[in-house]
């Protein structure tokens, strides 16, 4: 490394938690350097859906992370070349449970904006929707491309807000003010190491407390026969016993009952719907979610048959063929966030939900926080 190779905070990992965090850090004035031992982001950042998601978030804290990381996406998106390619959460009811759960929803704090429309009203903007018996709508969701909007934020970091990048560049060890890599030692004040779901390379002995788990789930693009717009994102049924926002209401406990009668696969293996649309027509559609302590590296026929079903009861798009199919990992625990400071200006920080794109920038601030305290 050069003799210039000294920062004020140094951030190990480049997915939207490292992102947001030399973001934050950036903002405050500080010198920020982002190492990634891959020459890219190849994790759940890149492999999600994009879907920056306010409703349905675990009520407190963390739907509050929630509104403030949308609100910076929202500021920052234009000026980093994103495209917010819809907005809003279209939420289909199919039984009588799920309309008591979106009443119920509806008198928290987390309601506020949000209104329940008939389901005639909901498709005069969503023709292909199905039969149903109402339909949750939010203003607040924000959808982006993930494989396109990783990279772009990591080249705005550099080219307007001088953020260094290190990428093909693994860490050995931290010892403040040095920070061991593979390709020499760079000098740092302060470090947040944004780990995901690789838990093994720094601080394995802390994180390990944690009892975080690993959390597979299977995702497809799929391309409609005709044309098709979405004005926001879908969900159904089975998001309402997933998401903790509606899933931890009293009046969410009568719908599990029922959909443990009527989809037990699907809730045996993690199966709800999102499904959200790229700018090219296509839907990015998924997921499940498979618990255990690796990745789990090959995909299920199966489940993409449960992902499917739920699909095509939510929306009528007859012909449509799949054309990708990817796996994604994230780290999962009870808590929905982990973040400790294993030495004195290091932080370790986690998203252990699944909810990376949709906290991330609030999150970061936490973690900066941290480090710096």
């Amino acid at each position: 490394m050069t003799s210039d190779s000294h920062y004020d905070l140094v951030v190990i990992g480049a997915g939207i938690i490292g992102l947001a965090t030399a973001y934050t850090a950036r903002q405050r004035g500080l010198r920020v350097a982002v190492i990634e031992r891959h020459a890219q982001c190849v994790g759940a950042s890149v492999r999600n859906f994009g879907f920056v998601t306010v409703t349905g978030q675990r009520r407190g804290e963390h739907w509050r992370r929630a509104l403030r990381t949308r609100d910076v996406w929202q500021r920052i998106a234009p000026q980093a070349g994103i495209d917010v390619i819809h907005q809003g959460l279209y939420v289909l009811a199919r039984r009588p449970q799920a309309m008591d759960v979106f009443e119920a929803f509806l008198r928290t704090e987390m309601g506020e904006g949000c209104r329940l429309l008939s389901v005639s009203e909901a498709a005069r903007d969503l023709p292909v929707l199905q039969a149903g018996l109402g339909v949750l709508h939010s203003p607040h969701e924000r959808r982006v491309e993930s494989r396109d909007a990783i990279p772009r934020l990591s080249r705005w970091l550099a080219e307007s807000l001088g953020v260094d990048f290190r990428w093909n560049t693994p860490v050995l060890g931290i010892s403040l003010p040095q920070v061991h890599t593979s390709k020499g030692v760079i000098h740092a004040a302060h470090c947040v190491v944004c780990p995901g779901h690789e838990l093994d390379a720094l601080f394995p002995e802390v994180i390990a407390q944690a009892g975080i788990r690993l959390c597979t789930l299977q995702m497809m693009r799929v391309r409609p026969a005709q044309p098709v717009r979405l004005p926001g994102s879908i969900m159904s049924d089975l998001s309402l016993v997933r998401y903790e926002g509606y899933a931890d209401l009293p009046e969410a406990a009568p719908l599990k009952a029922l959909l443990q009668t009527e989809q037990a696969a699907h809730l045996r293996d993690g199966v709800h719907l999102i499904a959200v649309q790229s700018a090219d027509g296509s839907l990015v559609v998924g997921d499940s979610h498979v618990y255990g302590d690796a990745e789990a590296p090959f995909g299920r026929s199966d489940i993409d048959e449960l992902i499917t079903d739920e699909l095509h009861r939510v929306l009528r798009l007859p012909g449509a063929c799949i054309t990708e199919r990817w796996t994604g990992t994230y780290a999962s625990a009870g808590d929905v966030v982990y973040k400790a400071r294993p030495a004195p200006g290091v932080a370790v920080g986690i998203v252990t939900g699944g909810t990376g794109a949709s906290t991330s920038f609030a999150f970061a601030e936490e973690l900066v926080d941290l480090a710096l305290g």
